[in-house]
């Protein structure tokens, strides 16, 4: 199992970003984005959003780069894939699944 990250294609702000995931679990990711700095409220569900920088600094650490497709065949493999809001009924717990 293994920490993954995308391209940094998604842009906001003036920068382009990154989806940061662990298809092993939170744990594995929670610890990796600390490395990096990370604060844990930036953890979005299923994935930090990283910068093109801070992707760069996750590959040197060990992250596996992977295309965004790949990223969530594996999260969803893995069964750590969090619905989006659109994909949720009105009131659903996001974090039942």
């Amino acid at each position: 199992m293994a920490v993954l990250v995308d391209p940094a294609i998604w842009p906001y702000r003036g920068r382009r970003w990154a989806h940061l995931v662990s298809d092993a679990s939170h744990a594995e990711l929670h610890a990796f984005a600390a490395q990096l700095g990370l604060e844990r409220s930036w953890f979005q569900g299923d994935h930090y959003d990283v910068p093109a920088e801070v992707r760069e600094r996750a590959i040197a650490l060990g992250a596996q780069p992977v295309t965004a497709a790949q990223l969530v065949r594996r999260l969803r493999a893995a069964g750590l894939r969090q619905r989006s809001r659109v994909d949720r009924l009105p009131g659903e717990d996001p974090h039942e699944q």
